[in-house]
């Protein structure tokens, strides 16, 4: 296996396995059997990993929504659902949860984020704000992903339930892009009409299985929700 794939291999398992920060280099290099000059050359550091994950992950993880929740949902049911997936993913697996912010947080898998969740909120807001540029919703995306990264990083109790969590960021999310009222409590409603953390489980076990395909290892070890 090349050299570059043999890294990648390693560490997405590991980052799933034990979390992002519990992963250090010097285990990523004995178990990729490659020095850390090697590493360097490649990556430059592990956070060069996570960009090539997460670019590979968010793909994936939205297909797998689309084709779990229903294709033919309108934009901002779409967006609501997309959402509120990526939330709950997050409540059922730690190290998820850190992955997710930790990509939020690096400047290069953040940067990948913005732009690309920014292409898809101006094809589905637009319409609500017709004087807003391209650039102008990649300025917006770095507010509502910071709302997202707040989100996940405060895991759910007894007062912050669940649905309160995402009722709260896709309330903040919508009015921000001037989605009027009725609309966003229609679509918050959608939402809260489906077993989103049953959606969320398949979406999680179809997304380590495609990791898993994708960089050729093996998911024992890893924890997966119980199939339904």
């Amino acid at each position: 296996m090349p050299t570059k794939k043999r890294i990648l291999t390693v560490c997405v398992k590991l980052f799933l396995e034990k979390g992002y920060k519990q992963t250090t280099l010097a285990e990523i290099n004995e178990k990729a059997g490659v020095s850390y000059s090697q590493f360097q050359n490649i990556f430059r550091a592990k956070d060069g990993v996570l960009t090539e994950l997460v670019e590979f992950m968010f793909s994936s993880q939205f297909s797998a929504a689309r084709k779990i929740a229903g294709a033919d949902l309108p934009p901002i049911y779409v967006y609501a659902v997309e959402t509120a997936i990526q939330m709950t993913l997050t409540e059922l697996n730690e190290n998820l949860r850190e992955i997710y912010i930790e990509a939020y947080t690096q400047e290069e898998a953040s940067e990948y984020i913005h732009r690309e969740t920014a292409k898809e909120l101006y094809q589905i807001f637009g319409s609500y704000q017709p004087e807003l540029t391209a650039r102008d919703f990649y300025d917006m995306e770095i507010g509502s992903a910071s709302i997202m990264r707040g989100y996940m990083a405060y895991p759910c109790d007894e007062e912050l339930t669940l649905e309160k969590k995402l009722r709260l960021f896709l309330t903040m999310s919508l009015r921000a892009y001037n989605v009027p009222k009725e609309e966003t409590e229609q679509a918050i409603r959608f939402v809260e009409g489906l077993d989103i953390r049953t959606i969320s489980e398949r979406v999680m076990q179809e997304l380590f299985k495609t990791l898993a395909m994708r960089f050729e290892f093996s998911l024992a070890g890893i924890t997966l929700p119980a199939q339904k």
